[in-house]
């Protein structure tokens, strides 16, 4: 699978970008959750290989991305680079996916911008989950409490082990791999901005805050919502609240997976996510040069 990584430059930040498959493919953007990373994205991008070109970039404050030295991680903030990546990308439609707060900047973005997501994924993400959620809470919880330096690698891998205890090892070390960063001493530190990320979200701007439901009812594309079936974070009720606030919303449940599905059970995701694609395809067809 052809791989291809780079940087692009708004608002005085770079952003690392990362593309799997062949550029003539049709392209699909995919957004990370709030400590993610670009690569989290590799096997889901390799299961829809030769047709699509997917593209996904460390945000704002993560992975090999630029922090924002004003903290400025808001929905509003991560719209108007996503606006600006598609652009310096001349991307005119494509396709969306996102994870978590991945899911709320795709579902701002795709109801700002209609004529531009031909289909939208959201995985465990939707009005009230930021909000009201255990998984919300949970998170919080784990910002306030994460430790910002580790000795050793085993010290991080034991930390991961406890914090993700469903997620296969080679995802946790994968994880970690694009997550941290050498100390000076030779120990470890994050590589994203946590302390910036952490105040934003710990303390958010009831000003910046943004109203999902009337954003998701505003939704003019075909959308797959993916949830969980153990996911603390989107609750069933929440699925069943998008669905009626627009038909255009079809969900569906993975079992065995928590919050983070594609990690927790990448195959079922997959296909699933593959499934979707493959019967709203409304685009000519491309081929692979």
């Amino acid at each position: 699978m052809e791989r291809r990584d780079y940087f692009l430059t708004h608002a005085g930040l770079k952003f690392h970008v990362t593309e799997w498959g062949c550029r003539n493919g049709r392209p699909i953007l995919m957004l990370h959750g709030i400590r993610g990373y670009a690569e989290t994205f590799a096997g889901i991008a390799a299961a829809l290989q030769p047709e699509y070109r997917v593209i996904a970039y460390d945000q704002r404050g993560r992975g090999q991305s630029d922090w924002d030295p004003e903290a400025q991680y808001f929905t509003d903030v991560y719209v108007a680079d996503l606006e600006a990546i598609a652009d310096q990308l001349s991307l005119a439609h494509f396709d969306l996916l996102g994870h978590s707060m991945g899911g709320i900047n795709a579902i701002a973005f795709a109801a700002r911008h209609p004529q531009r997501v031909d289909r939208l994924i959201i995985e465990d993400a939707g009005p009230g989950a930021f909000e009201h959620s255990e998984g919300a809470r949970r998170i919080c919880r784990e910002l306030l409490a994460t430790p910002s330096y580790f000795p050793t690698w085993e010290a991080a891998s034991e930390y991961m082990r406890l914090l993700r205890p469903t997620v296969g090892e080679q995802a946790r070390q994968q994880r970690l791999k694009a997550m941290l960063k050498r100390a000076p001493d030779g120990g470890h530190t994050w590589k994203y901005d946590h302390t910036g990320i952490a105040r934003t979200r710990l303390n958010p701007d009831p000003k910046r805050s943004v109203d999902l439901e009337e954003l998701a009812s505003l939704i003019t594309c075909p959308t797959l919502v993916v949830r969980g079936g153990r996911s603390d974070y989107l609750h069933s009720d929440m699925v069943a609240k998008m669905q009626n606030l627009n038909a255009r919303f079809h969900a569906v449940v993975i079992a065995d997976a928590g919050h983070y599905v594609h990690d927790d059970q990448p195959q079922l995701f997959a296909a699933e996510v593959v499934k979707f694609l493959s019967c709203n395809h409304e685009l000519p067809a491309r081929e692979c040069d």
